[in-house]
């Protein structure tokens, strides 16, 4: 007897990814270089480290308040001042969370209703699409292009906005893309959003992560804060996946009405994880970011290269860890790509089709690899080419 007749029609609306099909089939094949999970391969940094284990050490192991640790909010907040030059936001404007992922699931669950219209990106992260059908709400695709560098236009938005739009995601820097929004680009488009009231998350966890231009947190545009969430987590500039920490900006309402649902479902994230936190968005941790990104722009400029090389063309990406290339020119589609690399040459790249329907046509590589595992790998793309 089948199950499915007990789900949700939400739940039923979801498919399972195709990013953790092919970490999956990654994982089931030996040999295989999987350059897939966008998870840095740097240590979290040990002064980090050791603030969660002196946490434990002390038995500091209690409930934490639902909005999280103060002083962790705090730094929080110094921290945006700090590093994007972004004023005016109080503790009363932070809720910590289970990573960013809780902080996505929790905004949509939050504004979002059956007949609302929520505006995503594609290509776009995977998460987005199904936290809006978890809501009844309908999602509706805003198609980047790569000729305008996977950027948001004032043309294209205006374009997807309807009566029913409530809601809009935003990531930049972006998974998979590599686009970057600058503060010109944010310049023509938070007018539109402010016109038409629409409430603007933008998914920041990769901010840290901008080359050749100014990280530019959309949070700087004041005009627009009581409509504005800011999504950011400690993951990958702190390189801290599985400590599962993140948190929300937001206008103290929009923060209150989180808690409501928050302090019922997730609590909180772990105590130490929090104290760990505390250390980690302390200025003493700044030397960290830039070193891993200084590591991370070698290797982008390395793989970007080698990829063009070798009959891939690869814009160079102005952000995060990732490089979208364009593989169409090889007959195949992204998918069959991926699935012949992998059975052919034991290398694990995601379709672009993962990350939405504008992703065909290309195939999403993370450079949180070493150099040398990039090398093999980007050897045995070659090497699949030639047989193509």
């Amino acid at each position: 007897m089948s199950t499915e007749k007990y789900l949700s029609r939400n739940v039923r609306k979801l498919s399972r990814s195709l990013l953790w099909q092919f970490f999956d089939l990654a994982n089931a094949t030996p040999n295989v270089i999987s350059l897939s999970v966008g998870e840095p391969d740097f240590r979290t940094p040990w002064h980090i480290s050791e603030e969660g284990i002196y946490a434990i050490e002390k038995g500091r192991t209690y409930y934490a308040p639902s909005r999280g640790l103060m002083q962790l909010r705090e730094g929080i907040v110094r921290y945006y001042e700090r590093r994007f030059g972004v004023r005016g936001y109080g503790t009363d404007n932070v809720l910590v969370t289970v990573g960013g992922s809780e902080a996505i699931d929790l905004i949509c669950r939050l504004v979002l209703e059956e007949g609302d219209e929520c505006i995503i990106l594609d290509p776009g992260y995977i998460a987005y699409e199904p936290s809006v059908l978890l809501t009844g709400a309908t999602p509706v695709y805003l198609r980047l292009r790569a000729d305008n560098h996977f950027k948001v236009s004032p043309e294209q938005l205006e374009e997807v906005i309807t009566d029913r739009t409530r809601m809009i995601i935003l990531n930049y820097p972006s998974n998979p893309t590599g686009g970057v929004m600058t503060r010109e680009d944010y310049e023509k488009i938070v007018p539109i959003l402010k016109k038409h009231d629409i409430v603007t998350v933008c998914d920041e966890i990769y901010l840290e992560l901008t080359y050749g231009s100014k990280p530019c947190s959309i949070a700087s545009f004041r005009e627009i804060r009581d409509q504005l969430v800011i999504i950011n987590g400690f993951s990958k500039a702190y390189s801290m996946t599985g400590w599962r920490l993140g948190y929300m900006l937001a206008d103290s309402k929009i923060i209150d009405a989180a808690v409501s649902i928050h302090q019922y479902s997730a609590m909180g994230p772990a105590t130490p994880a929090q104290f760990a936190g505390i250390e980690a968005i302390s200025p003493k941790s700044d030397r960290d970011i830039e070193e891993h990104a200084e590591a991370f722009l070698n290797r982008r400029n390395w793989l970007v290269a080698k990829l063009n090389r070798i009959g891939l063309p690869t814009a160079m990406p102005e952000g995060a860890f990732y490089v979208f290339a364009n593989i169409s020119g090889t007959g195949l589609s992204s998918y069959d790509f991926c699935v012949r690399l992998l059975q052919e040459e034991k290398v694990c790249v995601i379709p672009g089709t993962a990350f939405g329907p504008a992703g065909e046509g290309f195939v999403r590589i993370s450079y949180c690899y070493s150099l040398e595992e990039l090398q093999t790998a980007v050897d045995r793309i070659e090497a699949f080419l030639k047989k193509l």
